[in-house]
């Protein structure tokens, strides 16, 4: 067992020299996930969308739609801008200008009065999801509003009591509460799974670089040899130094960088770190697995960087893992980003427990030996040849 821990010391020694020799390497592993993790998280501070251009044509002039109008520019998503006719409206949505145009017809305020269906029109940029979303939606609760103050107003002139009134107006009260993310915002949505990808990959492409460099320079057998001729060993004793800094680095993403993006944290700050210590547990021998495939870094880092997106949009955070295509499913349930970002989000943003989520600590775990199975087959291949 002392011999085990000598030449784990040793790999990890001579792996620390590596990085610090190799600028790729140390671009990847020391600056890369601190500036991406602040450049990424700063574009989505803010988490909503805010003050969205959006053109008013006021073709009734009333006092109800004078009050509607007030009503949309107190909005913290809209700025409201007056434009002549729905023509010009059209026109600076075209260029980009706006982002949508509010049309109110001639006539809504006598409709409504006499109890007669009024349309408002509502037109946005489709193009751009998240403004057109969120105009949509705020604009929609202020047509209820008004709607119901008028049905209110007529309710109380045929001598009906407030209460009376009320009930009338609205039999049905809908309390629409967002719970965890109560602003309901892409930001404090995105942020979190993030933050996890971008430790993910860091990882994968800084440890793939190395072991494709290692099997570039013919020095595997080296590898196996100072590790006393032992694969596990090998692979620990190389790992060891990724598992000492990317568990620092979780530390402190999620302290530092939660802090600073106020980013809500509901969970128990053991379960997530017991959480991502499997993680990286896991990432490691699949980074070793990935190198060993590759015959140079450069095509290693190319073809890593290039796995980026597609991670993320089959970890199940962009887009629900039920509605991927079957065979989409099957490859994500082999990625570890999938159950890691369940117990993840589920931790940090509903504030769950791991034993809540045992169903994907076990899948994480049986990745865990799938992929060290894989790592130490591919490690005795090269090993073998050399």
């Amino acid at each position: 067992m002392p011999n085990v821990f000598s030449h784990i010391g040793q790999l990890f020694l001579r792996e620390l020299k590596l990085v610090a020799k190799d600028h790729s390497l140390l671009l990847t592993l020391l600056l890369a996930p601190l500036i991406y993790a602040f450049f990424y998280g700063s574009i989505y501070m803010y988490k909503v969308e805010e003050k969205v251009m959006l053109g008013v044509v006021d073709e009734d002039n009333s006092n109800l739609s004078r009050t509607f109008v007030e009503q949309v520019s107190k909005l913290q998503v809209a700025q409201v801008v007056r434009a002549a006719s729905m023509e010009d409206a059209q026109q600076s949505m075209y260029y980009g200008q706006m982002q949508g145009f509010l049309l109110i017809p001639k006539g809504m305020e006598k409709k409504l009065l006499d109890l007669k269906q009024a349309d408002v029109v509502l037109a946005v940029n489709g193009a751009r999801f998240l403004p057109s979303s969120e105009l949509a939606m705020a604009i929609t609760n202020i047509g209820m509003t008004v709607g119901a103050g008028v049905r209110l107003r007529y309710n109380q002139m045929k001598g009906n009591t407030t209460t009376i009134a009320m009930q009338e107006t609205m039999p049905v009260n809908f309390d629409y509460r967002p719970l965890y993310n109560t602003r309901s915002s892409y930001g404090g949505f995105l942020l979190p799974g993030l933050l996890a990808l971008i430790l993910q990959q860091t990882l994968l492409i800084g440890l793939a670089e190395s072991v494709a460099l290692d099997r570039q320079n013919k020095q595997i057998p080296q590898l196996v040899g100072m590790a006393g001729n032992s694969l596990s060993t090998t692979l620990w004793g190389k790992g060891l130094f990724y598992f000492l800094l990317f568990c620092a680095y979780a530390a402190f993403f999620m302290t530092v960088n939660y802090r600073t993006l106020d980013i809500p944290f509901r969970g128990h700050p053991l379960d997530v770190a017991v959480a991502f210590i499997i993680f990286i547990f896991t990432l490691i021998p699949l980074g070793f697995t990935l190198g060993t495939l590759f015959k140079g870094q450069l095509l290693t880092a190319q073809l890593m960087v290039f796995s980026t997106y597609p991670f993320f949009l089959l970890s199940g955070l962009a887009w629900p893992y039920d509605s991927l295509p079957r065979s989409m499913q099957l490859f994500s349930s082999l990625l570890p980003t999938t159950p890691f970002m369940k117990i993840y989000v589920a931790i940090v943003q509903t504030g769950a427990s791991l034993a809540d989520n045992m169903t994907s600590v076990i899948h994480l775990l049986l990745l865990w030996i799938m992929y060290v199975s894989l790592a130490l087959w591919r490690l005795s291949i090269l090993n073998r040849r050399r």
